[in-house]
């Protein structure tokens, strides 16, 4: 049987190996996802510096108020967005997208493709 300390594990190891082909510089800073159960969260790193330049959560504030379940699709939608649009007026419009290990698939594809819409390149 496979426990959720072996998924984990398994996840992290497929982060790192993501992570040594894919780094955040200052002309396309790195898009970083990681998803729990009850939240998503993205960050645009520049991994020269060691920077975060924006970020956005589904526990911000300004979208905690819109949401009844951070960990839904809709959730990483505006997540998305937000990161986008926050990039945006930081004048980042190209990133690297780091999935952080995750299948590309349900909620860290409607954050990459929301994203995506909201203007970023990557």
């Amino acid at each position: 049987m496979i426990t959720k300390e072996d998924r984990n594990l398994a996840r992290k190891r497929r982060h790192l190996r993501v992570r040594n082909r894919i780094t955040g510089t200052q002309a396309r800073p790195r898009l970083n996802v990681y998803r729990s159960n009850k939240h998503i969260y993205a960050q645009v790193i520049d991994d020269v510096t060691g920077n975060t330049l924006v970020s956005a959560s589904s526990v911000d504030k300004e979208l905690n108020e819109q949401l009844k379940n951070g960990g839904n699709v809709d959730a990483a939608r505006m997540v998305g967005e937000l990161v986008a649009k926050r990039a945006l007026e930081k004048g980042v419009s190209e990133v690297v997208f780091d999935r952080g290990g995750y299948l590309y698939h349900g909620r860290v594809q409607a954050l990459a493709d929301a994203a995506r819409e909201a203007g970023l390149q990557f």
